[in-house]
């Protein structure tokens, strides 16, 4: 149920992008006001990507999803009512698609952290697969539909149904009896959890390297969903109706993509997809800046549909699959901030260097970033996720302390002594580096690792969490069984239990 209603929300979204784009073609500057589009669409992701992130993990996600879809819902009916009175000018209808940008990025965070409660783990991958079907469906169906109804009603029409779409969405929220979730007993505030988030992604080598290859996919393959409407009329001389068909051609390449991708998978790894998806959008992109034959240009949209969808797919899964629940929705509400943010930008940046340049000119450039992100797998691959355990480990001892702290009270030092004899150390050092990148993950703010001047064998591991509810949170929910065997690695190079302290900040007498 959620996934249709969910479809019907991307084919009215996908059906706006169409209706907004085609209302701009005739303006003076329509390379720029074209690509502004994408823009407004996308540049929210900027200042409230992170913060929605938050809220998804902070609050109850399915009431959020409620309250963002109603304000949708208002603003595309707003929308459609001055574009039938005649009163949208090219400033308005950015604004306006800005405002429906918002509540998309607000949206986004909430419901991926959700599926994970839909499904079991295992078929994560597969949720992701069909969450990028529910997308590239909507891209076949939405344009194909607007460019009818532009032809044969008006774009108010257009703007109407997708107001329609947001209504669906919120019947379809509001009739899932959702689980009851047990509450939080130290309830994390908007601020902290914001630099949680932050820190966990910075020490994250797993999640950068992820951001950063969707980021060198994204801003070379975001010139055809900037320029194409362009593309359309100008190269090829199709009406809207025409356009549609070459957006629907993506979208049924991205669908028959994500049959394919589980083939992939068994065959090769995530690298391998990556590198075979650029390729194919890569040359897609040669021809279609080359070529002015619309069936040409048609079949290669299809290939770079189904690139497109493999390496969104995989990505996403790969994100979905690490992130421990705890930080879930702020990951993936980074990876929104790269993924959706980084087309914004490049949309624009495509938009002005099309007006100067000239279209195949901006799209033969895109090819080449296109093959050199391929070529830089070489030196910058996906980390290997297979094995890891994301699944809750809460197997540090309860602290045992003389008086109760507040939950804010802190920061907290906590040291860790061990002793380590001397031909261990060189493996245990390297083991400590693994779990300096643990601590940092889940909440520490600063860590070292000394050595007893006057005994080579004992060393003291220190680190700074900002506050006491901080560290209960390590204890309660934040560490994996992944975590759990990076610490084991370490004490097994070690005598004996290490010694453990928990030591609060005095504030000085005035």
């Amino acid at each position: 149920m959620l996934w249709l209603a969910q479809l019907g929300s991307l084919v009215g979204t996908w059906m706006q992008t169409v209706g907004a784009q085609w209302l701009l073609v005739d303006q003076p500057a329509a390379s720029t006001l074209v690509a502004l589009v994408q823009t407004a669409n996308m540049s929210p992701v900027f200042f409230l990507a992170l913060p929605a992130g938050v809220f998804a993990d902070v609050f109850d996600r399915r009431r959020l999803l409620i309250a963002v879809q109603t304000g949708s819902l208002v603003v595309a009916a707003v929308l459609a009512t001055l574009t039938a009175a005649g009163e949208v000018t090219p400033a308005l209808l950015l604004a306006f698609t800005f405002l429906l940008g918002c509540g998309q990025t607000l949206t986004m965070p909430a419901w991926q952290a959700l599926i994970p409660e839909l499904v079991p783990r295992s078929q994560l991958p597969a949720a992701s697969a069909l969450g990028g079907i529910s997308m590239n469906l909507a891209r076949a169906v939405g344009p194909a539909v607007a460019g009818l109804l532009i032809a044969s009603v008006d774009v108010a029409a257009v703007f109407a149904l997708n107001a329609l779409s947001f209504g669906f969405l919120v019947l379809a929220l509001a009739t899932w009896r959702r689980r009851p979730v047990e509450p939080d007993d130290l309830p994390e505030r908007f601020g902290s959890a914001l630099v949680a988030g932050g820190r966990y992604i910075r020490h994250s080598r797993v999640v950068r390297r992820i951001l950063l290859r969707s980021l060198l996919y994204v801003v070379p393959g975001t010139v055809v969903w900037a320029l194409l409407a362009l593309v359309a009329s100008r190269r090829l001389g199709l009406g809207p109706g025409g356009y549609g068909l070459l957006l629907a051609a993506l979208g049924v390449g991205a669908v028959a993509g994500a049959f394919t991708l589980p083939r992939l998978r068994v065959r090769t790894s995530t690298n391998g997809i990556v590198l075979l998806a650029s390729l194919v959008y890569a040359v897609a992109l040669v021809v279609v800046a080359l070529v002015a034959n619309p069936a040409a240009v048609t079949v290669v949209l299809f290939a770079a549909g189904a690139a497109w969808l493999a390496v969104m797919a995989s990505l996403n899964a790969t994100m979905q699959l690490f992130l421990p629940g705890w930080v879930r929705a702020r990951g993936l509400s980074t990876y929104q901030v790269v993924f959706v943010g980084g087309q914004g930008l490049a949309a624009l940046a495509w938009g002005l260097l099309a007006e100067q340049f000239g279209l195949q000119a901006v799209f033969l450039a895109a090819a080449g970033l296109m093959l050199a992100g391929a070529a830089s797998l070489r030196w910058w691959p996906l980390h290997d996720t297979e094995g890891l355990d994301r699944s809750p480990a809460m197997y540090w001892p309860e602290p045992h302390l003389d008086f109760e702290p507040e939950p804010d009270d802190g920061p907290v030092l906590v040291t860790v002594t061990y002793r380590v004899p001397e031909e261990r150390v060189p493996r245990f050092l390297e083991a400590m580096d693994l779990v300096r990148r643990s601590r940092q993950r889940t909440g520490a703010s600063r860590w070292d690792l000394y050595r007893d001047g006057a005994d080579r064998r004992q060393f003291v591991e220190t680190f700074m969490v900002p506050s006491w509810a901080e560290h209960l949170r390590q204890h309660g929910e934040r560490l994996t069984g992944t975590d759990q065997a990076i610490e084991e690695r370490a004490l097994a190079l070690a005598d004996g239990t290490p010694e453990v302290q928990h030591l609060f900040s005095v504030p000085p007498r005035s």
